[in-house]
């Protein structure tokens, strides 16, 4: 709650509230919380739970029984914050699906496993950079906001977790899907150059290395070493035949 930093106004998105821990934790310091939840069983405790702990904030709550990754809307005023403890094998999908239908979201803290969160949170060049890392960057400047041990979960798991605050920012100039495309292409045989690694997605080496040098950027580099920027440019640039 505190790494949250949210203000009275908050419209906050809650992604599997499970039992109701951190929604009770949320609805004081915000002015709604809106809960997708995916168990029809959870989803219709949750207000209970509310109802009996918090009676006098729970017009605050709104329940939403839905998988994440195909809500494509929500009830109520538009989401200003992602607050979650994510489910933890679709944790990446959510957060950007979530990103990209809402840009209201002005800013986010996540709870993902501490691999995941190491992923999301790093910089070009480092180890874990990859496409959680790219995909991310796109929408926003993120870091990593602390890490949390086994012992406060309930069934104890069996990996360490961590917090990721993402804070909205303007995207690259560019055409987001076709960034992305890159980016997928790019990591796909990750330690190959780039003019191998994108010879499919330009249609030959030769092309991509033409598109490479298009775009500033050296043919002999991996995707590695690559910011969302530059994918972006690459992704921008014209084929030799001038088509998309």
């Amino acid at each position: 709650m505190r790494a949250a930093q949210l203000r009275p106004d908050d419209v906050i998105l809650e992604v599997g509230p499970g039992l109701g821990s951190l929604t009770l934790g949320l609805l004081p310091a915000a002015g709604s919380v809106v809960a997708v939840e995916i168990d029809p069983r959870l989803a219709a405790r949750l207000p209970v739970t509310v109802a009996e702990r918090l009676p006098a904030l729970a017009d605050r709550l709104t329940v939403v029984e839905a998988d994440a990754l195909r809500v494509t809307g929500l009830p109520g005023p538009p989401p200003t914050a992602l607050v979650a403890n994510l489910p933890y094998n679709v944790a990446v999908p959510v957060l950007l699906h979530l990103l990209e239908l809402l840009p209201t979201l002005r800013r986010a803290l996540v709870l993902v496993q501490a691999e995941v969160a190491e992923r999301l949170a790093a910089a070009p060049g480092e180890p874990a950079y990859g496409i959680p890392s790219v995909k991310a960057a796109w929408y926003g400047e993120v870091r990593r906001a602390g890490a949390i041990g086994r012992r406060v979960f309930w069934p104890e798991p069996n990996v360490d977790s961590g917090l990721v605050a993402l804070d909205r920012r303007p995207p690259p100039a560019g055409d987001r899907a076709a960034t992305f495309a890159v980016v997928d292409a790019a990591f796909a045989t990750r330690r190959k150059s780039l003019r191998a690694a994108l010879g499919c997605w330009a249609g030959s080496p030769a092309a991509a290395e033409a598109r490479l040098r298009a775009a500033g950027i050296d043919p002999g580099a991996r995707g590695e070493q690559l910011a969302v920027e530059d994918f972006a440019r690459l992704a921008a640039t014209v084929p030799e035949d001038g088509q998309p």
